[in-house]
């Protein structure tokens, strides 16, 4: 049985997972332009909220990818950073259980929408709205396939205690196939002009190409990369590296997709990475070798600016990139354009072309302020695409999924068995859904 969520309304934050209540509040149900809205803010809430890209999922990736450390006492993150993460621990846990909420939200909208008859809802807005919806059900569906395995396709709202029952698990295969469905639609509905926080047709085009380079799609992957990156009149890589989210900027160019956050709708990025003397508690902190690696001018070039020091006798590295007052305006983001410009490289490297390939990923080391690379091979420009996402994006959602999906998390952080290379599913979810239990969870949990 799938769990049942109010979709709308505030979004209360937690680490620990919450309580799923037992099915939606039909008192907030889209009834015309009005609630079709509120259900789409409530949406991009959920898709914002600590749950999901608010905390919790990306620290799923940071304490996976072995650079940052956990320097807080409590079990749940000290095991996903020891990779001895269990069926119980709570991350997962509550990272699974928000983001079906999300899907939730957005299958409740694409079932509705289209039958709201309000002569004040117009086509545009309309279709604004459903586009939105399938953009954010395949990208939560990308980050179940990427993070879980093959996951049930849950494709219409959950209203009652019987709907959506006896699903059996799709493969990765058909998990990724409904992620590129989803876009399609998305790509024919959402608006092409320029907007950062919310969904256009270069935010799908972004996605799809990150779609592409998960399932070895190479020459599509180069096409979508390059259809946002053409757009060098709204996206660009800007210069100094910090300047995408120094002085509290916001929505540079450098943003595909990156989510606001508000004084009443907060990102608990920066009480985990801030220290102490800054009002957060540190909880997540960069490994040592990587604070050699960002303070080394040759790789980490202009990139030190993602951390700082504290002062004697503490001393203590520490993550600047979610620092803002007030605390928790800090964007989550979600696709920046030299992810773009990686895809590409890689892509244009897996079809021969390493001419092109270097200058792609020599791009963004310029704007680092660090020589260009050299490699005269395929798996030259891959380890070097590979050590670059390392310093480029060390506190964003992406290390550990990188390596995992290139097979190279086994050897570079020595893990002792692949089954890792998945989280486990949350034993709360093993034990009301057969489904999820037994032969049909992840293996080794």
């Amino acid at each position: 049985m799938i769990p049942l969520f109010v979709i709308l309304g505030s979004c209360k934050k937690y680490l620990d997972s919450p309580q799923p209540e037992l099915q939606v509040d039909q008192s907030v149900a889209i009834t015309n332009a009005g609630s079709a809205a509120s259900a789409v803010n409530g949406m991009f809430n959920t898709l914002a909220t600590d749950g999901y890209y608010g905390s919790n999922f990306p620290a799923l990736s940071y304490l996976s990818g072995g650079d940052i450390q956990w320097t807080g006492s409590q079990s749940d993150p000290s095991e996903i950073t020891k990779h001895l993460t269990s069926a119980t621990n709570g991350y997962v846990n509550t990272a699974w259980t928000t983001i079906y909420k999300t899907i939730s939200s957005a299958n409740y909208i694409i079932t509705d929408v289209p039958k709201v008859n309000d002569p004040l809802f117009t086509t545009a807005a309309k279709n604004q709205y459903l586009g939105e919806a399938y953009f954010v059900r395949a990208l939560a569906y990308f980050d179940l396939g990427r993070g879980w395995g093959g996951v049930q396709l849950i494709l219409t709202p959950t209203i009652t205690p019987t709907d959506n029952t006896n699903i059996k698990r799709s493969t990765l295969a058909a998990t990724y196939a409904q992620v590129l469905s989803d876009l399609n639609t998305a790509e024919t509905l959402v608006p092409t002009a320029l907007n950062r926080n919310r969904i256009t047709q270069k935010t799908v085009w972004a996605l799809k190409a990150r779609l592409y380079l998960y399932t070895q799609q190479w020459a599509l992957a180069e096409q979508y990369a390059t259809k946002v990156i053409s757009d060098t009149q709204d996206y660009a890589l800007v210069n100094p590296y910090s300047a995408f989210f120094a002085n509290s900027a916001v929505s540079t160019s450098e943003s595909v997709f990156e989510l606001a956050y508000t004084v009443s709708n907060t990102n608990g990025h920066s009480n985990w990475w801030l220290p102490p003397v800054l009002g957060g508690r540190r909880e997540w902190a960069p490994s040592d070798p990587l604070v050699a690696l960002l303070n080394n001018a040759a790789v980490g070039g202009n990139r030190s600016a993602l951390i700082g020091q504290t002062a004697a006798p503490g001393n203590l590295w520490y993550g600047k990139l979610y620092y803002r007052t007030p605390v928790g305006t800090d964007p989550a983001y979600v696709i920046r354009i030299a992810e773009l410009y990686f895809i590409r490289s890689e892509a244009r490297a897996q079809q021969g072309n390493i001419t092109d390939a270097l200058a792609d990923l020599n791009a963004v080391r310029a704007r680092a302020g660090i020589a260009p690379a050299v490699a005269s091979s395929l798996s030259d420009i891959l380890l070097a695409l590979e050590n670059e996402r390392k310093v480029e994006f060390p506190f964003e959602t992406d290390r550990w999924f990188n390596l995992v999906r290139t097979d190279r998390a086994q050897a570079v952080l020595s893990l002792p068995d692949k089954h890792l290379y998945l989280f486990p599913i949350p034993y709360s979810q093993t034990l009301v859904d057969p489904n999820l239990a037994g032969a049909n969870t992840n293996p080794g949990y």
